[in-house]
């Protein structure tokens, strides 16, 4: 077993991500495991929560990699889309995406802190980087006038298609008589984006 000597504390910390993270793409938030991580890399489970406080904050770390890595993924497949249908490359990828990394992108949303606990500014800004790639694409989707709108739009667009995502990750999509959930959420989107030109209410 490694000691604790043979790292600094920065090295640990991407040890532990790294390998928090190969073990979610693995198996998953139900079946993680902060002591298999901890035997993977060489060391204690005390010092993982060492080096990240508790076990919510660690999966706050692997699940901020996976955001990290979502928006690399994302920021790629749209500049492979260039100038053509931005908001289309925008609804696919989510899919792709989850479809991709099933358990880490699930884990995103299965992990909650209690009540009590803030989000640290750390996480915030993964999420918010992430966000911030679709907010500017639906601004840019909008007339000028309607801009400011994105924000709060954005929000409302990503709730419609996560959720078609996640019934057809649940297999629920079709059970409800849909045969291409990917196609049913762009079309929802287009929608909402065109009612956003001139209702106001949906930029709230």
């Amino acid at each position: 077993m490694a000691r604790r000597s043979d790292h600094s504390r920065a090295e640990l910390a991407e040890m532990i991500v790294a390998e928090g993270h190969r073990q979610m793409e693995a198996v998953g938030f139900a079946r993680f495991s902060a002591r298999e991580v901890a035997k993977r890399i060489g060391y204690s489970i005390g010092t993982l929560y060492n080096v990240w406080g508790s076990h919510d904050r660690l999966l706050l770390a692997v699940n901020a990699r996976t955001l990290d890595l979502w928006a690399q993924a994302l920021e790629a497949r749209l500049a492979g889309c260039g100038d053509g249908d931005r908001i289309d490359c925008l609804v696919h990828a989510y899919f792709e995406w989850a479809a991709g990394h099933a358990h880490a992108w699930a884990a995103i949303y299965d992990h909650r802190l209690p009540p009590d606990q803030p989000l640290p500014d750390w996480y915030r800004q993964a999420v918010e980087r992430l966000t911030g790639i679709v907010v500017a694409e639906v601004a840019a989707a909008l007339p000028d006038a309607r801009r400011a709108a994105a924000p709060g739009l954005t929000r409302s667009l990503l709730a419609v298609v996560h959720g078609h995502c996640d019934l057809a990750t649940a297999g629920t999509f079709a059970v409800l008589g849909g045969d291409d959930p990917a196609a049913a959420a762009l079309a929802r989107v287009r929608e909402a984006l065109a009612a956003a030109e001139t209702t106001k209410e949906l930029g709230a």
